[in-house]
C-alpha cells in the first residue's frame, strides 16, 4: 500500500498536533473496553468453518452472523451488513442487509448472506436506532467507499496485530503463575514465533520478576510480521522519512508506542474521524475470534447521544487464499522421532500461531512400502514449533520411512507444509577415529562419539571405578558425530564406563575406558626445517609454560591426547625463523618454573613451491558468459584453471609425488599425480590443468588453495583462486511503466546473494535462501546493466550484460505467456 508525499505530509502534521495538544485522543488510546460479541459461521462446498478458522472468504460463500447482546440490553443495535468492492466503486444498495437485533427473529435467526460477485471486504455496523439509521449508513458508504475499505484493511491488519499481542501475553502471564522459571528458555521461542520484540534484560531478573517485565510495553512489543506494509512502513521510508523524524520527537511518537499495530489504529482514528457527522460518530471495533464467537473490543466508550456511535466491524477479506510460509529452523537437522514430545521447530508467518487458521494439522509419514500414518499436530509458540501427539507409534527405524512433512487446513483449503528429517535411536556408538579409550585424570579431556544418527542422544555420563556417576557435556559436530567433554579431574585412576541414553530405548549402551594417573614426562619435540610450530610429546603437557631451543622461544598451543599420551602444539615466538635449527636438546619449562631437557628432532623442510603463473579459460554457455566477474581470483566452477608452479623445496618435483588442491574449510579436496591433469615441464617447472566440476564436483565453492604432497609429508598451502558457481541469465523482462520492477529470468538464481541495478547496492534486491523459482523481481537495469554479488563470493561485485524485453502493445500482450515471478520485494504485502 502506497500513500502520496502529500498525504503522508498532511497525516504526521495531524499526528503531531495529536501529541501535543490531546494526549488522551483517541489516536493512541488503548483497546480495553469489551463490546458486544458477534457468532458469525461461513459455509463453502458444504462445509461450514466456524469465523475463527476462516482466514479468507470467497464468493459464493453462505454467512450465517448473529449478534450476541446480554439479556436486559436496553440500548436497540441495528446490526448492518455490507460488501464493499472497492476505493472507486460504491457497492449496489442490495449489496446492504440489515438485521434489527431487538426483534425476535433477529435475535434468534440472525443475519443469512452470500458473497457476491465482485465483492472484495465484508464490514458489520452496529449503530444505535434511530428513524433513518439503515439509510443513512447506505449513503454513508456509497458515498465515501475509500474510506470504508481502509477502514476494513486496517482493522484486519490491526486485529492479526493484537492477535499476536494477546497471544503472547497470555502465554508469559501462564508461564509465571506455573513455572516463572521456564520463561527464560520459552521467551526466545515466543518471540520468534509470535514476532515479539522481548527486552532480554528481563531474562537476567529473578524468576518471579521475569513475566510482569517481559509484559511491560503492550502494543510497543509488537514487530511487523511481514504480511502487510503498514502506514508505519510508508512513514519510515521514501520522501516522507525526514517528516516522520521530526513528529517522533513529540512525547506521543518517542515513547515507542508508533509501532505497526499502533500505526493502523492511527490512521484508522483518522479516518472515521473524517466521518463524523452531527448525528453519527464512527469507532473502531477490534475482533478477537474464538471458535464461532467474535469479540468486538472497543478503544472509546459509545455514546447514545448525538452524534451516536456507530461500532465499526471488519470481517474476513474477499480474496485467494494466503498460505503462510513456514520453514523448519534447522532445515538440515534430524529430529527424534522418538522423543516426547516430539517437537517441530519452524519459523515464518507468525499468524499460524496466534490464529485458528490452520487447523486439522497433521504430520503425515509416509512409509517405503507406500503406507502413510497422519499424527495430529497443534502449533504451540510457547515450544516454537508444531508439537506432535502420539509420537510413540511412529515407525522404530529410519528404514521404513520415506518422508515426514505437515499436512492441515488453511480455512477451507488444503495446506501443504514444510518437509522434516526424523532420526530414531542408533546402536552401535563407537568412538571417533584417533580417539583412544585411555585417558589421564587430573584435567578434562575430549572425545568424540559416532553413530549414524546421534538426534536421539538424552545424555551421556561417566561411571568411575567407584561406581560414581559423573555428568558429561557434549555437543553435536557433525550428524553422526558427538564431541565430549570428560570431566577427568573428578575421576580416580582405574576402570572407567561411558553410559550413552537414548529418547525411546530403555536399554542404555556402555562404552569401557581407562583412567591413567601417568606422572609428568616429556619424551620429544619434532620440528619441521622452516616452520614455526612443532609438536612436544609426552605427559602432563598441560603444565608446559615455555620451550627453548637454541635461543628460540616457543609458546604452547593445542593440547590434544592419542593413546594414553599428550601431544602439545609449540608455536615459535616473534617470527623465528627455524631453518638453521640443529637436531639436539631443548629446554621445557613447566608451570612451577622447573626445567627439562628434552630431545629435539629436525626433520627435513616441508615441501614448498611458488606459483608462477595461471590461466583461466570459460567454455560456458551463452548464459554463463552474460556475468563479467570483476575479480580476476575469482575461478567460475564451470570453466578450467591451468597454472604452473616452480618447485622450491625440495628443488625440483619428481614422480611419485602429489598434488592436493583444496577448499580452505577442507569440504572439497582433489589429488593430482603426475600424468594426465599433471605435467611436468622440468624438475623445476610443473604444469596443472584443473576442472573444478570434473575434480571437486558440482557442489565446491570457495576458496582454492593447493600444496605438495612428497613421501607423506603435507607442504604449506599456496592460495590459487576463489571458485564461484554462476547462475544462468536469459535475459530482463520489464513492463512498460518505467517506474515498476522487472524481472530477471534464468536458472540456478539461488547462486546469487543479491542484485542492484547501481554499483553501491542502494536499492538491491537480496536472493533468500534456498529461492528456486525461474525468475525474481529486480530494479530496472541501466543499458542492460544489472550488478551481481555472487553467494559464493558476496564481497565481490560483479556485472552481467543482459538482453532487456518489453511488452509489446496492449492487444497482443494478452496473448503472451506470462512467467511466474518471486516477489521477494520488502514491501511485499499479505493483504492489498
Amino acid at each position: 500500500m502506497h500513500f502520496p508525499v502529500t498525504r503522508l505530509s498532511s497525516l504526521l502534521l495531524t499526528l503531531g498536533l495529536l501529541a501535543l495538544r490531546c494526549p488522551n485522543s483517541i489516536a493512541a488510546a488503548p483497546f480495553d473496553l469489551a463490546g458486544p460479541t458477534l457468532e458469525v459461521e461461513v459455509s463453502r462446498g458444504g462445509r461450514t468453518l466456524p469465523a475463527a478458522q476462516v482466514p479468507n472468504l470467497a464468493t459464493g460463500d453462505r454467512l450465517w452472523m448473529k449478534a450476541d447482546f446480554p439479556a436486559g440490553e436496553s440500548a436497540r443495535y441495528l446490526m448492518v451488513a455490507v460488501f464493499l468492492r472497492g476505493a472507486t466503486n460504491p457497492p449496489p444498495e442490495e449489496w446492504f442487509f440489515a438485521c434489527e437485533t431487538w426483534t425476535h427473529r433477529c435475535a434468534k435467526e440472525g443475519l443469512t448472506l452470500t458473497v457476491p460477485e465482485g465483492a472484495q471486504q465484508l464490514s458489520v455496523f452496529l449503530a444505535p436506532q434511530t428513524g433513518g439509521a439503515f439509510r443513512t449508513l447506505v449513503d454513508a458508504v456509497r458515498g465515501r467507499p475509500g474510506a470504508f475499505v481502509r477502514t476494513s484493511q486496517d482493522l484486519n491488519q490491526a486485529a492479526l496485530d493484537h492477535a499476536r499481542l494477546d497471544a503472547y501475553l497470555n502465554a508469559v502471564r501462564h508461564l509465571g503463575e506455573v513455572d516463572p522459571s521456564q520463561l527464560k528458555e520459552a521467551a526466545p521461542l515466543l518471540a520468534r514465533s509470535l514476532a515479539i520484540k522481548v527486552d532480554e534484560a528481563c531474562l537476567g531478573k529473578m524468576p518471579v520478576l521475569q513475566a510482569p517485565c517481559l509484559a511491560q510495553g503492550r502494543e510497543s512489543l509488537i514487530l511487523d510480521d511481514g504480511h502487510s506494509a503498514s502506514l508505519a512502513q510508508a512513514l519510515t521510508s521514501g520522501p516522507a522519512s525526514d517528516l516522520a523524524m521530526e513528529a517522533s520527537n513529540t512525547p506521543q511518537l518517542k515513547s515507542g508506542y508508533y509501532g505497526p499495530f499502533i500505526g493502523s489504529i492511527i490512521d484508522i482514528a483518522k479516518i472515521l474521524d473524517s466521518l463524523h457527522t452531527a448525528q453519527y460518530q464512527y469507532i473502531p471495533a477490534l475482533t478477537s475470534m474464538h471458535g464461532r464467537q467474535v469479540t468486538l473490543t472497543l478503544n472509546a466508550p459509545p455514546s447514545f447521544h448525538d452524534p451516536k456511535s456507530v461500532l465499526v466491524v471488519a470481517l474476513q477479506p474477499v480474496e485467494a487464499a494466503q498460505f503462510p510460509t513456514l520453514h523448519p529452523v534447522n532445515p538440515h537437522e534430524a529430529l527424534c522421532a522418538s522423543k516426547e514430545p516430539l517437537v517441530l521447530p519452524v519459523e515464518g508467518d507468525a499468524v499460524v500461531f496466534s490464529s485458528a487458521y490452520a487447523h486439522d494439522v497433521a504430520l503425515h509419514l509416509k512409509r517405503k512400502d507406500g503406507s502413510t500414518l497422519d499424527l495430529p499436530a497443534r502449533a504451540d509458540p510457547v515450544r516454537g514449533g508444531f508439537v506432535v501427539s502420539g509420537a510413540a507409534v511412529l515407525p522404530k527405524g529410519s528404514a521404513e520411512l520415506e518422508s515426514a512433512a505437515l499436512r492441515g487446513q488453511w480455512g477451507f483449503d488444503r495446506y501443504e507444509g514444510p518437509d522434516f528429517k526424523l532420526a530414531y535411536p542408533q546402536a552401535p556408538w563407537s568412538l571417533g577415529p584417533g580417539d583412544s579409550r585411555d585417558l589421564i585424570v587430573g584435567r578434562s579431556d575430549t572425545l568424540h562419539l559416532r553413530a549414524d544418527s546421534v538426534g536421539c542422544l538424552e545424555e551421556v555420563t561417566l561411571l568411575d571405578a567407584q561406581a560414581n556417576s559423573h555428568k558429561v557435556e557434549w555437543k553435536k559436530i557433525q550428524p553422526n558425530t558427538l564431541e565430549l567433554t570428560l570431566p577427568m579431574q573428578e575421576v580416580p585412576p582405574g576402570e572407567l564406563t561411558l553410559r550413552v541414553k537414548q529418547f525411546g530405548r530403555p536399554d542404555v549402551q556402555s562404552l569401557p575406558l581407562h583412567a591413567f594417573a601417568q606422572a609428568g614426562h616429556i619424551e620429544s619435540f619434532t620440528l619441521h626445517a622452516g616452520d614455526t610450530e612443532g609438536i612436544l610429546r609426552g605427559n602432563r603437557l598441560d603444565e608446559v609454560k615455555g620451550l627453548t631451543v637454541a635461543d628460540l622461544q616457543f609458546a604452547p598451543g593445542t593440547l590434544s591426547s592419542r593413546d594414553g599420551h599428550d601431544e602439545l602444539s609449540m608455536l615459535a615466538q616473534n617470527g623465528a625463523d627455524t631453518r638453521a635449527l640443529k637436531p639436539g636438546t631443548g629446554q621445557v619449562r613447566v608451570a612451577d618454573n622447573r626445567v627439562f631437557d628434552v630431545r629435539v628432532t629436525i626433520d627435513a623442510p616441508r615441501p614448498s613451491a611458488v606459483l608462477v603463473s595461471k590461466t583461466v579459460s570459460s567454455p560456458g554457455s551463452a548464459a554463463t558468459n552474460r556475468i563479467q566477474l570483476a575479480n580476476e581470483s575469482e575461478l567460475p566452477l564451470t570453466a578450467r584453471l591451468t597454472f604452473s608452479l616452480r618447485a622450491q623445496s625440495p628443488s625440483g618435483f619428481t614422480p611419485d609425488e602429489k598434488l592436493e588442491v583444496a577448499t580452505t574449510d577442507g569440504a572439497f579436496s582433489a589429488l593430482f599425480a603426475v600424468g594426465t591433469d599433471l605435467m611436468l615441464e622440468s624438475r623445476k617447472i610443473a604444469v596443472v590443468t584443473l576442472d573444478p566440476a570434473k575434480a571437486l564436483g558440482a557442489s565446491a565453492f570457495g576458496p582454492l588453495q593447493l600444496r605438495r604432497i612428497v613421501q607423506g609429508v603435507a607442504g604449506e598451502w599456496i592460495p590459487i583462486a576463489t571458485l564461484v558457481r554462476l547462475p544462468k541469465l536469459a535475459g530482463v523482462d520489464c513492463p512498460a511503466q518505467p517506474e515498476a520492477a522487472c524481472s530477471l529470468i534464468g536458472s540456478d538464481l539461488f547462486l546469487l546473494d543479491s542484485v542492484s541495478a547501481d554499483a553501491d547496492f542502494a536499492h538491491a534486491t537480496q536472493v533468500p535462501d534456498g529461492f528456486t523459482a525461474p525468475a525474481l523481481r529486480v530494479p530496472r537495469p541501466q543499458q542492460g546493466m544489472l550488478y551481481l554479488r555472487l553467494r559464493d563470493d558476496p564481497g565481490v561485485v560483479n556485472v552481467a550484460m543482459l538482453d532487456v524485453k518489453t511488452p509489446p502493445p496492449p492487444a497482443a500482450q494478452d496473448s503472451q505467456p506470462h512467467t511466474a515471478v518471486a516477489d521477494i520485494s520488502p514491501t511485499a504485502t499479505r493483504q492489498q
